[in-house]
């Protein structure tokens, strides 16, 4: 089930973005086929197979592309795919034979989807990089962080995740639609820069109409203000409150029994001793006795939890936000729908010629596929 039923991907193994745009698919209903190097296996053993989340749902096949039946092999396989991702240093899939003309030639409707960090072109497109270099690039990097303090890594969640993996799979969907309007299909030229470009989009015309400044800690949103902050509670536990609007802002200065008149959110003099004041009454309580105080008001309240506790928090057990496939404990699929509600994730697989390649081609061509010496 799931929205993109019918769909066919091949994916071009690759790391962080590539599979995660790959597992969206996979989520929502694609039929996708993840081909990989043949030593890839082996690289893979550094940790259990079960634990690669951003492998699930998709049957994986080894194949060496640079064996010439490799490539025809994929090249067959694009006559019937409707999407094919890479996410290759620029120009390494045209040296394979298997670039966008190479595949249009095959398939005029394919959806082509590139994913690298830098773009296609531009002075650093072929520059090796991660996410933290592309926040970098575009200004994310330098807005996060506390006053006074060096930019803090948020994970890679931003370029990889976000401005990659989203973007991409957002970018396909588009083209895919076009191309069944039009019948005829296109490259999606996804980069990390570009798409973290595009996330910061807000904070561009904060900083345009003088809202926001470039000094880090200073703004509503990046901690500089106390009514969107994280604070320390007795048992060193943490909890969020985020009242940005007034009559939030309010309720919580209310339930908490403070003076309205040390806490005025227009006042960003006063934003500190704000903090200093609130961060004293926080650190009365546990993280649990503020949680049996403030949840569910609307004081915009939220404890800090760690994955396992947020998977056993009741609200998300309610929503099934978290589902335990294999063992492992993971995010469920996402967005929800209402009538083609995608199937559970299935666990990462090992590859598997037979399972991989059955959904587009018959046993009698695996078979020969196999006499040939062109799978395992």
């Amino acid at each position: 089930m799931g929205p993109l039923q019918g769909v066919k991907v091949i994916e071009l193994a690759g790391i962080g973005p590539g599979p995660m745009c790959a597992m969206l698919l996979a989520d929502l209903g694609a039929t996708v086929l993840r081909i990989d190097r043949p030593a890839a296996e082996e690289l893979a053993l550094s940790r259990p197979l079960r634990t690669n989340l951003l492998l699930r749902s998709r049957e994986t096949l080894s194949l060496d592309l640079k064996n010439p039946a490799g490539r025809d092999l994929v090249l067959k396989l694009v006559e019937q795919a409707d999407v094919l991702t890479e996410g290759f240093r620029p120009g390494v899939t045209e040296r394979l034979g298997l670039g966008p003309q190479d595949c249009f030639q095959r398939n005029e409707k394919l959806v082509y989807g590139r994913m690298t960090g830098w773009g296609q072109d531009g002075p650093l497109a072929q520059a090796a990089g991660h996410d933290l270099n592309y926040i970098a690039l575009t200004g994310a990097l330098h807005a996060i962080g506390p006053r006074g303090g060096p930019p803090v890594p948020p994970l890679n969640l931003v370029a990889d995740f976000g401005g990659g993996a989203l973007y991409l799979a957002f970018g396909i969907c588009a083209a895919l639609l076009d191309a069944r309007r039009s019948g005829r299909g296109q490259v999606v030229d996804a980069t990390m820069l570009d798409g973290v470009a595009s996330l910061m989009t807000a904070f561009s015309g904060m900083l345009a109409s003088g809202v926001n400044t470039t000094t880090r800690g200073t703004n509503t949103l990046d901690g500089g203000a106390y009514f969107y902050q994280v604070y320390e509670c007795a048992d060193s536990e943490y909890i969020s409150l985020a009242p940005i609007e007034p009559k939030f802002h309010a309720e919580l200065i209310a339930r908490l029994g403070l003076d309205p008149v040390d806490f005025v959110q227009a006042d960003r003099a006063g934003w500190q001793a704000a903090r200093e004041k609130l961060a004293a009454v926080i650190r009365t309580r546990t993280r649990a006795e503020w949680a049996a105080a403030l949840e569910g008001t609307d004081v915009c309240f939220a404890p800090v939890l760690s994955l396992p506790e947020a998977a056993a928090h009741p609200h998300n057990r309610a929503r099934g936000t978290f589902v335990e496939v294999d063992g492992i404990v993971q995010s469920g699929p996402a967005p929800r729908f209402s009538r083609t509600v995608p199937d559970t994730p299935t666990p990462p697989r090992k590859p598997n010629p037979d399972a991989a390649l059955a959904a587009w081609l018959t046993p009698a061509e695996i078979d020969a596929l196999r006499a040939e010496e062109v799978i395992g």
